[in-house]
């Protein structure tokens, strides 16, 4: 190519106005072996496709380049960001570095523009957008010849509303093409439909979603949908674009997997190509009788037709031709039960129904299929995934009990009174450390008080500390089906990560390891502290619980009793004798323990000095069958030499102490019985001779009444303060020995069990309330939840190798620890629906809040409180490549150990379930083997030890679903194996349940993973449409649990 010299020299020195674009830039090119020449600074001119380098502002040109076949890539450098230029015809790259980042990314997109190439890009999109202009201009000239006042009164602009069921999508919608023009005749197309929305407002083109890939033909009819979740802003003035690709390599379809700015159209060396575009109102999709647009398709300058596709309104409750299913009365009541969260109930409105889940669900994400059936006709899916509040509501609230229960342990430790030297040095030892936890405790929780408003945590933040108690990657996969002649059914899956102590690490093993080696290590700590069994210290906390709950329910119910003898009121003295004597009854049997007997003994003999009667030590399970019954090697307790401040200890003055509390308030019982027997007989012989001398009497024997039982009720509140301050003292001594013998190791493992069931726990609350939600008017389940109790389903897919080993001890513990979590189901008394969290470690319960026309529908052991048990049980199935090396040069006890003992579990349900409900309670699936020859089945595939054996939990989600229970699939981070299992399941559900065709498998598998939830929930987490696999990695997965092609790889994000 030739140039005229002269005039490039003369275009250099033009004014600076006459440029594109001119600043100082840093120079350097590659020379050599790949080494970067020293940079030098030089003023650089943009003018159209030519780049000017010179010395300085006012020097010539001594260098020009062409922008012509280049391309501009990032270059991350030690000092920033650097752009550089590539050249097709191979002349060495050249690096230029500005001054600042935004200066260096403005450079960047004027140069990106300056060839021949974006100038062509430009132009299109302008067509584009005339195209698009020209089709609003009617109703902007319109609006130009309205007289001043009404454009004036119009205001901002009015939209119209999508008219739709409460909480359904606002819109949905099916799509094909028919008759699609290839470049070549022979040319076999892969097409697939980009989805945009122009918001009528902004006048933006919005990526919205994509459809599936479909292979080899002209006439494409795509399975995925399109659907607009409740929330999204679309009305009928809102334009949607549709634009027809076709892909040459779908390894190398980078650009559907990746975030692109909206404007930017993908390059054509990408792996895909574009035949043709069309844009529609919502308003005449709607609007349209046959409720069906076909819309013509043209190349982006408008001219040539290169096919046409079909829009259809999808409705869920019709077929896809547009005739009604035939489903019955009965059958269309039974659909509406089922899925009563999404469409009004019998009794209950949508309306009505909405804010107590709404309180828990955030963001939904909906996807929309439709698949063929084995008899060649339509089902309609739709899948959702939803955040959930509960991901740090529950944390936080379990944190706050934390504190409250540490420092009353706190100050239990510190009202223990004097002590000898050894054990108050031991007690300023544990009290420091707890106050350091505590502390810990605190900072968490103000730091987690700045997140208002969350409710996700994504797995790139599963190692930091502030959020280690929350769940992660929490969320409600749910797949709502409609299939002809078939009711309408709705399936859950909550997916999150596994419940585990990520920050901590796993060096040393998981809770399950930890728990044990300590508690081995604490049975030999010598003479230094009383070895207490784990059992015996929970007896303890649960006595402490006990007096800190009875202690003021006892006295507000003698002052009670006090108030009705001053008022002379004969009924409320029944009732309020009624609930002191039933309270204290409570009181005393919580004493009857012979744990706290020798715990008093044990504090005794740790005062600075104490005379026995017995000796000291502690006795064994043969003489005394209490406390240190499980105790392997008892330690002797020194006697102190300093002088004794007791005369004797009597061992039956404890017996003496308590039992006062039940002679104290059989006192109380008498003097009433007689009271009120006075009273009766003396109202009658009152009563016949003078009424008025009747009147008399009651003011008089009114005060007689309070007189006479106020010494009695003082003197039970002060036996009653005497057995509270002993039993305090000495359980509270019993829990400075567990602390003591195992500093700092048990505190350490006290966080690690509390950050594992945090997030153990916010999971099992949102999966409780989503399954009492769908099954509010199902009456079987509910007599099944107040008889029996829920069964919570794990599924784990960790490995048993290096740190997931680790991980999976940790959710072994944290799932079975939920065992001692109750809930309970009350009426709300305001508009916040959370539920609220009361009780101490190991003794949960979970309020939680119901509207009052929900809370009506509710059995009446439920809505008088009853609380209601959780049966959670684990099934493990490593599926990864470490599990290959686990399962070839490793070891795999542990998952062996967990299914089986989780096995026993299941079959103590099942036994449960068997003899408390009817057979009719059973969900009326499609069963092809009854729960007795699935149990078996599970049985023997667990003995049978086959690596990767994924069928465990294949069968152990159909006993879940069998039984109305919860299930939960769980991974490292709930993001790629979890995918995978989850969309396996729901096909598979498809299939067996509602006669999916089983060519479409694959297919409908295939949709799932490459358009569905799960590819938006890798994107949340990551920001990157790519599941975490390489190809060496998917070698080891089975089969059905590898995804699409070009949709994994390395995640850049």
């Amino acid at each position: 190519m030739r140039f005229n010299t002269k005039d490039l020299a003369s275009l250099a020195r033009r004014p600076s106005g006459c440029f594109d674009k001119e600043g100082k830039l840093k120079i350097c090119r590659v020379v050599g072996d790949e080494k970067l020449i020293e940079p030098r600074e030089r003023w650089c001119r943009l003018k159209g496709n030519l780049l000017f380098l010179m010395k300085n502002k006012s020097s010539e040109a001594s260098e020009v380049l062409i922008l012509e076949r280049c391309w501009i890539v990032e270059f991350r450098s030690k000092t920033g960001v650097s752009i550089v230029l590539k050249f097709q015809s191979g002349e060495p790259d050249l690096y230029l570095e500005a001054a600042s980042k935004p200066d260096c990314e403005s450079w960047a997109v004027a140069l990106g523009q300056a060839n021949s190439e974006g100038l062509r890009n430009k132009i299109q999109q302008l067509r584009r957008l005339i195209m698009e202009i020209k089709e609003e201009r009617s109703s902007d000239e319109a609006r130009q010849f309205l007289p001043s006042s009404q454009v004036d009164s119009l205001g901002e602009p009015q939209f119209t509303s999508i008219q739709r069921i409460a909480n359904e999508p606002k819109l949905e919608f099916s799509l094909a093409c028919k008759d699609l023009a290839a470049a070549t005749r022979d040319r076999k197309l892969n097409t697939f439909i980009q989805v945009s929305v122009v918001h009528p407002a902004e006048h933006i083109l919005t990526r919205y979603s994509s459809t599936e890939i479909v292979e080899g033909t002209r006439d494409p009819l795509f399975l995925t949908g399109v659907t607009f979740p409740p929330e999204y802003p679309i009305y009928e003035e809102t334009k949607i674009k549709l634009t027809v690709y076709d892909v040459k390599d779908k390894s190398q379809d980078t650009v559907r997997t990746s975030v692109l700015p909206d404007h930017k159209e993908p390059r054509a060396d990408v792996g895909r190509s574009f035949l043709g575009c069309t844009t529609f109102r919502v308003g005449d999709l709607v609007k349209s009788k046959e409720q069906q647009l076909t819309l013509t398709l043209r190349t982006s300058d408008g001219g040539r037709t290169v096919g046409t596709i079909e829009v259809n309104l999808v409705k869920m409750g019709e077929l896809e031709d547009g005739e009604t299913d035939h489903i019955t009365t009965d059958t269309q009541d039974q659909k509406c039960a089922l899925v009563r969260e999404c469409t009004a109930t019998e009794g209950v409105s949508g309306k009505d129904n909405l804010p107590s889940l709404n309180a828990v669900l955030k963001n939904p994400i909906c996807k929309l299929y439709r698949f063929p059936t084995s008899d060649n006709k339509w089902m309609r899916i739709r899948e959702q995934m939803a955040e959930t509040t509960l991901s740090f509501h529950v944390p936080k609230e379990l944190i706050n009990l934390h504190i409250k229960e540490d420092m009353r342990r706190n100050q239990e430790l510190k009202d223990l009174g004097e002590l000898a030297p050894h054990w108050d040095n031991m007690r300023k030892s544990v009290i420091a450390h707890c106050d350091q936890m505590l502390s810990m405790y605190q900072d968490t929780l103000a730091e987690l008080g700045k997140h208002a408003g969350s409710s996700f945590k994504s797995s790139c933040s599963k190692g930091e500390k502030t959020l280690e108690f929350i769940p992660i990657n929490l969320h409600l996969q749910r797949m709502h089906v409609h299939s002809p002649r078939l009711k309408d059914a709705l399936y859950d899956v909550i997916t999150v990560g596994a419940p585990a102590a990520h920050f901590q690490g796993f060096k040393n093993g998981g809770l399950r390891k930890l728990l044990s080696k300590f508690e081995a290590e604490r049975r030999n700590t010598g003479y230094q502290c009383i070895y207490y069994s784990p059992e015996n210290t929970a007896k303890a906390k649960e006595v402490l619980s006990n007096i800190n709950h009875l202690q003021p329910l006892i006295s507000s119910h003698a002052d009670l009793l006090l108030n009705s003898a001053s008022q002379h009121s004969p009924d409320s003295l029944k009732n309020s004798l009624k609930m002191l004597s039933e309270k204290t009854e409570l009181f005393v049997h919580a004493f009857k323990d012979q744990l706290v007997r020798s715990a008093l003994l044990a504090l005794y003999t740790a005062r600075p000095g104490c005379v026995l009667k017995q000796p000291a030590v502690p006795r064994n399970s043969a003489e005394e069958g209490g406390d240190l019954q499980h105790q392997d090697h008892p330690s002797q307790i020194k006697r102190q030499d300093s002088i004794p401040h007791h005369s004797e200890y009597d061992e039956e003055e404890w017996d003496r102490v308590w039992a006062n509390v039940g002679k104290s308030l059989n006192c109380v019982i008498a003097m009433v019985d007689r009271l009120l027997e006075k009273d009766n007989i003396s109202n009658i012989k009152e009563g016949e001779n003078d009424p008025s001398a009747a009147d008399c009497k009651v003011l008089h024997t009114g005060g007689d009444w309070y007189e006479q039982l106020y010494p009695l009720v003082i003197t039970l509140k002060d036996c009653m303060g005497e057995v509270v301050t002993r039993a305090k003292q000495s359980m509270a001594f019993v829990l400075l020995q567990e602390l003591a013998c195992g500093l700092p190791q048990c505190l350490m493992l006290t966080l690690r069990r509390d950050i594992v069931f945090s997030q153990a726990l916010a999971g099992l609350v949102c999966g409780f309330i989503i399954k009492l939600h769908t099954g509010l008017h199902d009456q079987g389940f509910l007599q099944q939840l107040h008889t029996v109790g829920l069964l919570v389903q794990y599924e784990g897919l960790l490995s048993t190798y290096s740190e997931e080993a680790g991980m999976l001890e940790d959710m072994a513990v944290g799932i079975s620890d939920l065992q001692k979590v109750m809930f309970k189901v009350i009426e709300a008394k305001s508009e916040d629906f959370l539920p609220v969290i009361t009780g101490r470690r190991e003794h949960y319960v979970i309020e939680v809040q119901l509207p009052a026309k929900m809370f009506e529908l509710l059995p009446q052991e439920i809505k008088q409180g009853k609380l209601l048990r959780m049966y959670p049980v684990l099934f493990n199935v490593g599926i990864n490549e470490q599990q290959t090396l686990a399962e070839r040069f490793g070891d795999t006890t542990l998952q062996e150990n967990i299914n089986q003992e989780n096995l026993e579990l299941l079959k103590e349900y099942y036994k449960l379930f068997t003899e408390k409900m009817p057979p009719d309670c059973l969900p009326h699936f499609q069963e092809q083997n009854d729960l007795k020859g699935l149990l078996e089945n599970l049985h023997q595939n667990i003995q049978a030890k086959k690596r990767k054996n994924v069928e465990i939990v294949w069968l152990a989600a159909m006993i879940c679903r069998k039984l109305n229970g919860v299930r939960f699939t769980c991974c490292k981070s709930a993001k790629d194996r979890t995918s995978m299992s989850v969309t396996l399941e729901q096909c598979s559900i498809l299939r067996d349940e509602h006669q999916l065709h089983k060519d479409f498998f694959i297919r409908a598998l295939d949709c799932m993973r490459r358009e569905g939830c799960r590819i938006e929930n890798v994107l949340k987490n990551v920001k990157c449409r790519k599941y975490a696999f390489n190809m060496i990695q998917l070698m080891a997965f089975p089969k059905y649990y590898r995804p699409p092609e070009g949709t994994y790889g390395k995640a850049d994000t």
